[in-house]
């Protein structure tokens, strides 16, 4: 038995708190490096929406669980090589990891060749942390004009804070930036914290381990 009844109880818990409607928060079950067996049983309890860090992971699991389980989306969470965009294109409902304008112009242009793109949040690195992805927030605004002018469906923001830092600041920042750019997604909050984030108007949560149990890396 895995962890979604209570995870799905504690956001309808901060919904209310934050005086949102129900169902505004949607939970991506960020299934990566988890045993198949696990991801199975929360499909198995109905969930149909996952998070994925990594597009060979993804291109060896879901094919075959989507044919399974019908309606099943999947999102990129995680960093995308410009040289998996293509494959990208064609695995996931949305990316939450545009970071860059080389990763804007491939996806562009891809677009424009297949007749789609997925829903796209571009990443912002509100911790201003060198070793993080994400456009640092002085420079999101221009960046999502950027996108916007090359026709990518850009639907909201997301950001990882730093893990040693209060996170309703950045989920704060991150919505402050949102509102300015007139964008209503909000990629934030994950196991530890996605209570907080969704006090400061998170759409998507990106829960892991509070779902499926500890990694095993082993």
């Amino acid at each position: 038995m895995s962890g979604l009844g209570d995870v799905t109880a504690r956001i309808a818990a901060a919904e209310a708190q934050a005086g949102r409607a129900p169902g505004t928060v949607r939970l991506i079950a960020v299934s990566k490096v988890q045993p198949l067996d696990r991801v199975e049983a929360v499909l198995e309890e109905g969930h149909r929406l996952f998070g994925e860090n990594k597009v060979q992971e993804a291109a060896g699991k879901w094919p075959a669980l989507r044919e399974r389980f019908p309606g099943t989306e999947v999102h990129l969470i995680g960093p995308l090589q410009t040289n998996k965009a293509r494959q990208a294109m064609a695995l996931f409902e949305a990316i939450h990891s545009l970071d860059r304008p080389k990763l804007a112009q491939t996806l562009a242009r891809l677009a424009q060749e297949l007749g789609h793109c997925p829903g796209l949040f571009v990443q912002v690195n509100t911790g201003e942390e060198p070793q993080k992805a994400g456009v640092a927030p002085a420079e999101a605004d221009a960046f999502v004009a950027e996108c916007r002018a090359l026709d990518l469906p850009v639907m909201g923001l997301m950001c990882i804070p730093p893990v040693d830092e209060e996170p309703a600041l950045h989920f704060a920042l991150l919505a402050k930036i949102a509102a300015r750019n007139g964008l209503s997604g909000l990629s934030m909050g994950m196991s530890d914290d996605f209570e907080r984030a969704i006090a400061q108007g998170a759409t998507h949560v990106r829960v892991g381990s509070a779902l499926f149990g500890a990694r095993d890396y082993g």
